[in-house]
Order: structure tokens, then sequence, then C-alpha cells
């Protein structure tokens, strides 16, 4: 008969010798391997005041960027709802007012753009979908712990970004990412200062 796998292991049921029913040697190994680890590296880390990387590709904190001007980006295409699986984006639209030239950078502008964080699943596809690159998942901050519902639904007044704390990257397409992981590799460039979006 074939067998129908190469990773079967024979099993012998040869019987125990005395230090093998007594178990000794598997104690033995056992708390060798406990005092290796009691004395190796930690690698925990003191959470709230030590962060640690978490690199570029992470989604976290969603964020409605401003130009430089400090006009809001999007334009309430509704293309990042239509993008989202979990259908976590609600928003409505208005028109710009004489006067809020300032404010917004369209004609059309989200009176109303709410995020239900409790559906999201921080998949990137808002991301993704947005024409005016007004929507970005942050690569160097978490979503705050809830403690009540009425805290997991996000308005403007959390996501849109502030202009003294602006959120910065190396590169902000995946083709500038790209160039400069090539020029690193190279040796080209060995520090990049992160930027605001163009």
């Amino acid at each position: 008969m074939q067998q129908l796998t190469n990773r079967s292991k024979q099993v012998s049921n040869k019987e125990m010798t005395l230090m093998e029913r007594a178990y000794l040697p598997a104690i033995a190994t056992g708390l060798a391997i406990t005092l290796k680890h009691f004395f190796a590296k930690k690698v925990t880390i003191q959470y709230p005041e030590v962060k640690r990387y978490l690199g570029p590709v992470f989604r976290g904190r969603h964020i409605l960027k401003r130009d430089e001007d400090g006009r809001e980006r999007c334009t309430a295409c509704g293309l990042c709802a239509v993008a989202c699986p979990a259908e976590a984006i609600q928003i409505v639209a208005a028109e710009r007012e004489k006067g809020e030239e300032k404010l917004y950078r369209e004609e059309k502008y989200a009176a109303v753009y709410e995020v239900n964080m409790l559906r999201c699943i921080f998949c990137g596809l808002c991301e993704e979908a947005c024409p005016k690159q007004a929507v970005y998942l942050r690569h160097d901050e978490f979503i705050p712990v809830f403690s009540d519902r009425d805290q997991v639904i996000w308005g403007k007044d959390l996501l849109v970004e502030d202009m003294n704390n602006r959120y910065t990257r190396e590169a902000w397409t995946k083709e500038e990412a790209h160039t400069l992981d090539l020029k690193r590799a190279n040796g080209e460039v060995t520090s990049v200062i992160p930027r605001a979006i163009p």
C-alpha cells in the first residue's frame, strides 16, 4: 500500500527504560529551556512610555488631509464610501458658500464625514480609492481605546488634520516609495526628511 504523505513517522512501542519512566531527563530539559529564556534578552516593551516602530505599511488612525493652504482636500465624491467593504464611511455632500474658499478646496465638500470605527477593518481601500489624496490611514498612530459606544463614530472634528501637527511621510505614493527603496539599496540616499503631502 502506498503512503499518502512523506511526513509520517514510524512510532515504536518499545519498553521505556527506568530513567525514561522517572521522567528526569524530560524535567531537566524543561528546566534548561526555562533557564535559557530566563536569562535571554527581554522582548517586552513598556508600552505607553515606549512605542515600537510599526513600519510604513501599518494602517492606523484615519485622517482627512488638508492642502498647503489649510483647505480640506475632500470633495465628497463618495468613492471611499463605495470602496469600503465594511460600509463604515458615511458622507453627506454640500455646496461651498461664497466666502468659504479658504476652508474648502473645491465647490463641493463633505459637510458630514463619519467613520464607524467598530465596522472599519483598516483595509486601506478608502485610501486607494480617493482621487484627491484626502483620506489616509496613519502609519504611526493607533486608534485609541473606546470606553463608550458613542465614541466609535468619528466625525470631521476627529478626522480633519490639524495644521499645527501635520501628518508626514517619507514617500506618499507607491512609485515614490519604490524609487526611494532603490536609491537606498544603491547607497544614493541614506536619510530622507519626512514631509507633508505635496
